[in-house]
């Protein structure tokens, strides 16, 4: 784990306004599969379509795992026991060795380069699997929070899960773009 912090630490998720290139562009990238864990209802057919359209094609650049979790898996009334049943349902999933991106409204300010970055930093880790979080409606729970290596927000808005994996599976298309140095990424 605490290779896993001093990489996190070495990157300033923070965007650089000196340098918009990313330091593993056309470089050799070890491709981490990547699981997707979105917390919420099912998906709307058209934002299943999309998510399909993208996962096609990534898969010159990585494996990809969608896992859905199903908002409130136990009914509960209060929305606190809601966050902690989704959050116990979620670190059943996650793995000693994944590296955990964590999405969240609060988190760290990226730009599609750092992104990029993040994503190369993630397969230099020693870790063997990607992960990333989108919460419910509630968001992350303690135990999610507390193991996540990194925070990330996509937007200064607040967007519910499907848009947030719409707009992740976009930037995740778009930074291996960026690794691989082709055309996508202006």
């Amino acid at each position: 784990m605490s290779s896993i912090a001093t990489i996190v630490q070495a990157i300033s998720l923070t965007p650089s306004s000196s340098s918009k290139r990313c330091k593993y562009t056309g470089q050799s990238v070890r491709a981490l599969p990547v699981r997707l864990i979105t917390v919420g209802k099912k998906r709307l057919p058209g934002v299943q379509l999309i998510i399909d359209e993208y996962i096609q094609k990534l898969k010159p650049y990585c494996i990809l795992d969608d896992v859905q979790i199903k908002s409130n898996p136990k009914n509960a009334r209060d929305w606190k026991a809601q966050v902690d049943d989704e959050d116990t349902t979620v670190m059943n999933i996650i793995r000693s060795d994944d590296w955990v991106v964590m999405l969240d409204e609060r988190g760290q300010d990226i730009d599609s380069e750092k992104l990029a970055e993040l994503v190369g930093d993630a397969g230099n880790s020693g870790s063997s699997r990607l992960l990333f979080c989108i919460g419910g409606p509630y968001g992350h729970g303690r135990h999610v929070r507390e193991r996540s290596n990194v925070s990330i927000k996509l937007s200064s808005l607040v967007l519910n899960h499907q848009i947030a994996l719409l707009v992740l599976m976009e930037q995740l298309y778009r930074s291996w773009t960026i690794l691989k140095g082709q055309k996508y990424h202006h």
